[in-house]
């Protein structure tokens, strides 16, 4: 199996060691397994982004592939469920500028552009000032 190259470089995997293990665990578990594409895991890390987290790419899979079956209904919404994060997006911070910049190969959909901002209070609170007025007037 030759790997493709994906944003969540950590399980860019070819040839998987524990692949037998992997597989028992899941027949064991009544497992299934999805896909994501990479502007499906970049989505789903920015959205999980806004829940206060920081989502490394791998999270962002594992994100994607939840959303993908609650949407199939495989999951029902009333569910609980939990999704293990076991990075933090610091360690990713490429990927996660080239994602709010708009820099990658995809539309993505929860980009929240950086505002290059000089170091001083006052520009800050203007910035806040203004992208505030522009919400106001968006929901008007």
């Amino acid at each position: 199996i030759e790997a493709q190259k994906t944003l969540a470089s950590a399980i860019q995997i070819g040839d998987p060691v524990s692949i037998e293990k992997a597989i028992r665990t899941l027949k064991q578990f009544n497992g299934i397994v999805v896909d994501a594409t990479e502007q499906e895991l970049a989505d789903a890390a920015a959205l999980g982004d806004t829940t206060g987290m920081f989502n490394c790419p791998h999270t962002g899979v594992a994100l994607a592939g939840l959303i993908k079956l609650l949407r199939d209904g495989r999951i029902d919404k009333s569910e609980h469920v939990v999704v293990i994060s076991t990075a933090h997006g610091l360690k990713f911070t490429d990927f996660k500028v080239k994602y709010h910049e708009g820099a990658l190969d995809f539309p993505c959909r929860f980009a929240n552009k950086p505002i290059d901002l000089p170091p001083r209070v006052d520009a800050v609170k203007e910035a806040l000032q203004h992208a505030l007025q522009k919400r106001r007037e968006k929901n008007v």
